[in-house]
Formats: C-alpha cells, structure tokens, sequence
C-alpha cells in the first residue's frame, strides 16, 4: 500500500513530481495570467495606435475635403482658415497643406509642436513613440491637387501603462476589461463611422458649394449682358432720335432740290441722287438702332404667322438668288401673335441675308413653324416669360459660329463680316423688335454645321381676324385745299420742310413752334382740319398733350404724329396706343403725303376717333 501511494506521489506530470505540480500549476498560472495580460497590454497599444491614425486619418480627410476648392483657386487665405480649425483639437502638433507641387501651401503649428516640414518629400510618414504623422492626398475627381499633412501626439507610454501595474488587479478585472474593451470598440467604431458620415457629408456640402458657386457665376454672366444689352440700347436710341431730326432735314431738301432745280443727265442730280442713297442708308441704320434700343414704334395687328412666311417665298426666292434652296415647313394649328408685320418681315429678311452670307457656295435655308411652350426653368435662365409662343425657326448649312460669336451676335456693330461688306446691326434689329414685341430670341450654332435662329411670339389669346402685312399699293395722292393743316414742330429746319411738302402737295398751312401758340391758331382758325405735331415739344405741352386739349375744343380734328424715337406719351410697351396715327422721321415727300391722305381718308365722313 505504501509502495502504491509512493509510487502515485512520484508519478510524473509533465515532467515534475505530484508535489510540486500545484506550484507549477500556480507558476503556470501566474505565468498565463502574465501572458494574457501582456496579449491585452500589446492588444489595446495596438489598438490604441489603430484608432488614434484613424481618428488623425479621418481628421486629415475632412481637411482634405475643405481645402480642395481652395487649392483649385489658389486661395492660401481659405486654406489657411481651414488648416487654423484644428487648433481645438489640443493634442494635433502640426499640420499643413501642399499644393500639386509638393510646395508648402498653408499650415499650422501648435504650442510646443515642430517645425512643418517645407515640402512634401521631407515628411516622414512613420509613427514615432510620442507622435503620430498622417499624410493624405487631396483630389479632385481623378486629379491630385496637393497633400494634406498632420502630426498628433501619443499619450506617454509610462500614463498609459498604469492601468497594468499589478497582475493582480488584471486578474480581478480581466473580465470587466474585455467587456469594456468591447465597448471602447464599438464606441470607437461608431466615432470612425460619424467621422466618415461627416467627411462625406462635408464632401457633399462642397459639392453642393460649388455647383452653387457655378449657377452663381452663370447668372452673373447672363445679368451682365442683360445689362450691357440695355445701357447700349439707352445710348443708341438717344443717338438715333438726334440723328433722325438731321436726317429728316438733309434727306426733305434734297428730294426738293432734285425735284425742283435739276434737269435730267446733270450731274448734280446724279450726285443729290446719290446723296439722297447715302442719307435713306444712314435711316435705315437709324431704324436699326431703334430697333435694337427697342424704341421704335408698332403697330402690332393679329398675324397669321404661316401666311406671313409663305407670302415672302417670293422676295426671299429673288434675295437670296438661285445658288440657295428654300425650304419652308410649317406647322398646322399655329398660334396666332399680336406684331407689326412689316417688322416681322424685315425680321426674316435679315436672318435669309445673313444665312446666304453664311453659305458662298450655295446651301439650304429652312423656316419652320411651330407652336412652343417655355416652362419656367428655361424662362428663368434666358429672361422670358414663361407661357405659350408661336415658333419661327430660320436655318442654314452654313459655315457655323464658335460659342464666342454667339454670344455676341445680337450686339449692335458685331460683325465678322469684312469691312464696308456689313453694319452689324442685322441681329441686333431682329433682337430689339423681339424683345420689344414681348418674345424671345435663341442662337444655336456649330462650326461646319450650320445655324438656326429661332424666334418666339406670344400667342394672342383675343380672338382677331389676321393680318399678313401685305400692304395695297396707291399712286401719290394730291393735297385738298378744303384741308387746313397745322403743323407743329419745334426743330425750324424740320417744320419748314414738312410745311413746304404739304403746300407742294397742296394743302393749306398753318405752323407753329409749341403747343401754346398752336392752341392760340386752333382757336382763331376753325376751318383747321388737322393737327400734324412732333410727340416732343417745348414749353410744357408734348404733342399728346397738345392733342388731347385740341380734341376737348375740337372733337372732330384729325391728329397725326410724328416723332424720331418712340415716346411714352404716344407709345406704351413699345406698341402705339390705340387710335394713334403716327409717321415717323426721316419721312419722305412721298410717305408724308400718302400718309396724310390716308388719315383723312380713313376718317373723313365718319368722325375722328378716340385715340
């Protein structure tokens, strides 16, 4: 029995002796203990270091995110604003922003910290036992635009060791270290998450920024050239009033001149014949300014816009010539518009002539028709009203504009022409009588391809028999001495010349140079049939005004106007109010007198009417 209890003491685990199995046991224990709890020192340093790069990581990348529009303008004073944010962060040291080249950009040192490194290649991206570097690249889209850089400091390795001084104190809370070690991993997890939400977040936000930034600049862009559009329409229309009155003078003497004192085959009338060419150029030009100043007067009617086009098949067949095939398509159902046809007219004639100019070799020229609706993205972004329009499209396979052109081929004198071969003011017109008329105009345009010119009239909603501006031709009538006519014009080289064409036509004259003296000649002469006044007088009556207390006198007195720019005593929204008679200058004996005519024509026998 001893024998067997001797033999089981002695019997061998391991390689030791039963009795001394417990203190290895203990050993083993004591050791396995030490072990663990040197696994779960190394565990949590390592896991220490891994959240700390990637809390500076994720640090690094919102910065990157922040500053990238700033290196994309070169704005230090952006980065810099955005690299001076860390400093609530008290344990980065250091940080900085590198531009493309690797060049310092913007940086940041804390109390104590290092120096920053002045370029990217002397930075070393390895985590030393008291800090930690982080390097991130900044891009936009593909493209590398600089580097983000940030040092951090470590707890010191003695503060972060005093949790494991005694194993005994491991041993005891070992259990409660792992379930708090799970905890700290989830809480940091869900950190590193909220971090990345918010670096997407704010990568968003700059997203966002820019596209703002970018509709920003396009708005600016489209308010400047409204506004450049208008403030040369105001100096052009002043110019073209002025220029009116003069052209008025040297046009009406010399058709008097070549009239009266010259013999067929003289050369002086060659050359007032050719002087009379250069000044009715010079009012087409004047015209064309008013046109594009939107100042002008209309006499918008109800068109038919498909009989319009059709009906000029024939001038634009004999314009153009034989090298360019026309093409018209139009659209059933079209709206019908409310606009002055003959402008409408010289409208698509401008756009033909510069689509023949755009095709030497010959080409194709397309006007279609169509019924459109602008919604109110596209009206916001092009400065029209959004609604309904009637359609006119002029195309050509000619020879294109770059975008640069387009955007200035509605301005007055562009031209790309050669010199002495265009004006500049084609486009320009057909702009300003759009605008005026209440529409809208869009070039579309590439290079080799060809161009369209769409153009946009509001429907007319009021229900009107249609117009197709084509007008009856009359011989020259002759005046009636039975019609007195007053003439009232302040401008003297002016007045005489209307007062010597009507005599010529033979009418009976009064003048006078305001609106004081003409009233004072209304009153003593109640044979006067007519009142022919400039809308713009001296003395604190214009011709409007004049009219309107004529008419309270003399309620059956025929009134015609005439003016070189169009004023809001007779015009409103650029259309003649209604009733409205009006010539405008620089007139011709042979308008004036047709003109006249057909004033009292219209009305004699029932009555003048309202205006």
């Amino acid at each position: 029995m001893d024998a067997e209890r001797r033999s089981f003491t002695t019997l061998p685990i391991l390689g030791m002796d039963r009795t001394n199995f417990m203190p290895g046991v203990a050993a083993a224990g004591v050791l396995l203990l030490v072990l663990v709890g040197v696994v779960i020192v190394l565990y949590n340093e390592q896991a220490y270091r891994d959240a700390k790069t990637q809390q500076v990581e994720a640090q690094s990348r919102i910065l990157a995110s922040t500053v990238t529009a700033a290196l994309a303008f070169d704005d230090r004073k952006a980065a810099q604003e955005a690299v001076n944010a860390l400093a609530v962060d008290p344990q980065i040291r250091a940080a900085a922003v590198y531009d493309a080249h690797g060049d310092l950009f913007a940086s940041y040192t804390g109390t104590g910290g290092p120096a920053v490194p002045k370029a990217v290649n002397d930075i070393s991206p390895a985590a030393e036992r008291e800090q930690l570097v982080v390097t991130t690249p900044v891009r936009q889209g593909s493209v590398a635009v600089g580097t983000i850089y940030v040092q951090t400091a470590i707890d010191p390795i003695s503060r972060r060791f005093q949790r494991y001084v005694a194993l005994t104190l491991l041993v005891t809370m070992a259990a409660l270290i792992f379930v708090l070690l799970g905890f700290a991993q989830r809480r940091l997890t869900e950190v590193n998450e909220r971090l990345r939400r918010q670096g997407e977040e704010l990568s968003d936000v700059n997203e966002n920024l820019r596209a703002q930034i970018e509709q920003r600049e396009n708005v600016e862009a489209t308010l400047r050239q409204v506004q450049k559009m208008e403030a040369m329409g105001q100096l052009t229309g002043g110019i073209a009033h002025d220029f009116n009155n003069l052209l008025q003078v040297i046009i009406g003497n010399l058709e008097v001149l070549r009239r009266r004192n010259l013999a067929p085959g003289d050369d002086a009338k060659r050359m007032v014949d050719a002087a009379i060419r250069g000044g009715q150029r010079a009012a087409t030009l004047t015209q064309r300014l008013l046109a594009f100043a939107r100042r002008q007067p209309l006499d918008p009617k109800p068109i038919d816009v498909n009989k319009l086009v059709a009906g000029m098949s024939e001038l634009l067949h004999r314009t153009l010539g034989e090298s360019i095939t026309i093409e018209t398509v139009l659209a059933g159902g079209i709206w019908r518009v409310a606009a002055d046809a003959n402008q409408l007219e010289n409208a698509l004639l401008n756009l033909a002539v510069n689509a023949r100019d755009a095709m030497p070799d010959g080409g194709r020229l397309t006007i279609e028709t169509a019924n459109a609706h602008l919604d109110e993205a596209y009206a916001d972004a092009n400065e029209v009203k959004a609604g309904q329009y009637a359609l006119i499209a002029v195309s050509d396979t000619g020879s294109g504009m770059p975008p640069d052109v387009v955007a200035k081929a509605f301005e007055p004198f562009f031209t790309t022409k050669d010199v002495g071969k265009g004006s500049g003011l084609g486009l320009s017109q057909v702009y300003g009588f759009i605008k005026q008329s209440g529409g809208h105009a869009k070039i579309y345009s590439e290079l080799s391809q060809g161009t369209t010119i769409k153009l946009y009239l509001p429907r007319l909603t009021v229900a009107a028999d249609a117009h197709d501006g084509t007008l009856d031709a009359a011989a020259l009538p002759a005046g009636d001495r039975d019609r007195l006519v007053l003439v009232v014009e302040d401008d003297e080289d002016v007045r005489a010349h209307a007062v010597s064409i009507l005599t010529e036509l033979g009418y009976p004259v009064l003048e006078a140079v305001d609106g004081a003296s003409a009233l004072q000649l209304l009153e003593a002469h109640a044979e006067i049939r007519m009142l022919f006044t400039d809308v713009g007088l001296p003395g604190g009556l214009n011709g409007r005004q004049l009219a309107d207390e004529a008419r309270k006198r003399r309620p059956e007195l025929f009134v015609l106007y005439t003016t070189g720019y169009a004023r809001n005593a007779i015009v409103h929204q650029g259309r003649l109010d209604p009733g409205v008679e009006l010539i405008t200058k620089p007139f011709t004996f042979s308008s004036l007198a047709t003109k006249v005519n057909a004033v009292f024509e219209r009305r004699d026998g029932r009555g003048a009417q309202a205006h």
